[in-house]
């Protein structure tokens, strides 16, 4: 049978696993209730998860792919709960208000784009915008490579976001594939190649800061 035959089959895993990914968003903010605080936890995960939840939306109607579409609503309503929940706990309020602005106004300024642009140029160049900006998001956990080092923890990475993103990226990576779509496929590519090196940092460092000797 050829892979096209299987195009519904993968969808659906591949949103259940996003899903499942989305959720694991619930274990971090569990640990934030539990200590009360948001230490050791940044809030670019919940931050960009929003933004790029409304931006993937946008791509999905240009698409028009229901199974991407229903996805991203999903997501964007629980990476909206667990920003409220970082903000309740946070003592930088001020910080995830001017970086919540500020991210309103780039994800507003990309999709009045959207709207505006040609809808024969739509897809590839809005394709284009999204694909850097999702690298980024993966790739942003890396940004803190000195201080894991440093510290000699992956404290600072959350590793159920980690994890479940590297099964979502193959499973998109097989449906961009089926459906041919050259941006769906590197996104993927390159998003499962940083998720295998950030999930490799975990095989090399423990998940807490090794007690410094009396």
């Amino acid at each position: 049978m050829p892979l096209e035959d299987y195009k519904d089959i993968v969808a659906t895993s591949a949103s259940v696993t996003t899903i499942a990914q989305m959720l694991s968003g619930v274990v971090i903010c569990y640990d934030i209730v539990k200590k009360g605080s948001t230490e050791n936890i940044a809030v670019m995960p919940f931050l960009g998860g929003t933004a790029m939840s409304m931006l993937m939306l946008e791509y999905s109607n240009i698409l028009n792919d229901p199974a991407m579409t229903q996805v991203n609503w999903f997501g964007l309503i629980l990476n909206f709960g667990y920003l409220v929940c970082y903000y309740i706990y946070t003592d930088d309020k001020k910080s995830v208000r001017s970086q919540s602005f500020l991210a309103s106004l780039f994800v507003g300024a990309f999709i009045l784009y959207a709207k505006l642009e040609s809808p024969d140029l739509v897809e590839f160049r809005y394709g284009v915008i999204i694909t850097v900006l999702l690298m980024l998001l993966i790739a942003s956990p890396l940004f803190s490579l000195k201080e894991i080092i440093q510290t000699q923890s992956t404290a600072t990475l959350p590793f159920p976001l980690i994890l479940t993103g590297t099964l979502v990226s193959a499973q998109w990576l097989l449906y961009g594939i089926i459906i041919k779509n050259e941006f769906i496929q590197f996104q993927n590519v390159v998003g499962f190649g940083l998720s295998v090196i950030q999930l490799s940092l975990f095989a090399i460092y423990p998940s807490k800061p090794k007690k410094k000797a009396e």
